[in-house]
């Protein structure tokens, strides 16, 4: 069995992206079951994804202390999702900040760099990825999810590949947002091994 946690806010297409994980598994036979938590998520509130992928799975909740993977959209959800995650286990994170609503009415400065010095320090399998480089090669901010998927593709650790997520996308997106997607997808999986984009 394959768990693995997204965590990120509203509008960053989080939800989107565990649909995505689960039907590209369950177009190659396997089961998957997902559940979301929201939390104002169309004011920017915290959003996580539960997917688990395997067969007999009886409940959609992961476990503390279970996830194969969790992925942030952003640095502060990463960490808070830490404590789901089983030892030596991935994160994979998007370097790109998001103010939370209670720190922009209250005036904070958050930037995510404390959040990122965490993660860095307490996650031994950490990839970091310039989401922002990727959004703007591909010309849109709403491609973080797929960039993220790509790198969790090229990594395998959820047993699906670039080429079944590629499939799903054609099969679930509308024909005008494919290839922008696609174009995302590749280009995270390629920043694995390209250090200007992610770093371990």
């Amino acid at each position: 069995m394959k768990n693995c946690i997204l965590v990120g806010v509203g509008g960053q297409g989080t939800i989107l992206a565990s649909k995505l994980i689960a039907q590209a598994a369950m177009d190659k036979g396997k089961q998957a079951l997902t559940t979301e938590t929201i939390g104002m998520a169309q004011r920017g509130g915290s959003v996580v994804s539960h997917i688990r992928i395997g067969s007999e799975i009886y409940s959609p909740l992961i476990p503390l202390q279970a996830a194969d993977l969790v992925i942030g959209f952003e640095p502060a959800e990463a960490v808070r999702a830490l404590p789901y995650l089983k030892k030596d286990s991935m994160v994979i994170v998007s370097k790109r900040a998001i103010i939370p609503v209670t720190s922009a009415f209250s005036g904070s400065n958050y930037n995510g760099m404390e959040m990122m010095s965490y993660l860095k320090d307490h996650v031994e399998n950490l990839i970091v990825v310039d989401t922002d480089t990727i959004c703007r090669l591909c010309g849109s901010n709403k491609v973080v999810n797929l960039s993220l998927l790509g790198v969790a593709a090229a990594g395998g650790v959820l047993d699906i590949s670039l080429n079944d997520l590629e499939n799903t996308i054609r099969k679930v997106l509308p024909e005008h947002y494919i290839e922008m997607n696609i174009k995302a997808l590749h280009l995270g999986a390629k920043s694995i091994t390209e250090q200007t984009w992610a770093t371990h």
